[in-house]
């Protein structure tokens, strides 16, 4: 089952996605979502297993904003779909590089994006609301 380009519409299911994967304080809401769709370049696809990403793509540079996976359903490659799914669809956008943050805690995720060809390129102390810093991570799109 591949990941589908979320609209709008979709800000409900994509909210629900996102607090079964991050604490209460860090979750997004469906109105940031829905208002986070709206708005020109953005990126949002939803997989029904329980996964979401919400990216922007402007003109050749895209940013990953969030990606998520509920706890239930992790380890069965619905992340590696979204982001498979994300590459295809920025690189049809024209764009050419990629950027991101993860936390320096969330070592499975950064093993993920490693395997992507993402590389660090920046960190940003204490960014995170557990005060743990940021890696900044950037993959060209060939």
């Amino acid at each position: 089952m591949a990941p589908q380009i979320a609209t709008p519409a979709h800000a409900r299911a994509l909210a629900l996605v996102h607090a079964s994967a991050f604490p209460p304080r860090e979750a997004w809401g469906e109105d940031a979502i829905g208002l986070q769709l709206a708005l020109g370049g953005s990126l949002g696809l939803i997989d029904e297993r329980g996964g979401m990403l919400l990216g922007r793509v402007l003109a050749d540079e895209a940013e990953i904003l969030t990606l998520a996976v509920g706890l239930a359903v992790r380890r069965c490659g619905i992340a590696t779909a979204l982001l498979h799914a994300a590459r295809g669809e920025i690189a049809a956008r024209g764009g050419k590089t990629v950027f991101l943050e993860v936390s320096v805690a969330n070592l499975a995720a950064q093993a993920l994006y490693r395997r992507f060809g993402f590389v660090e390129v920046g960190r940003r102390p204490r960014y995170y609301a557990d005060l743990s810093d940021a890696l900044v991570l950037h993959m060209k799109i060939e």
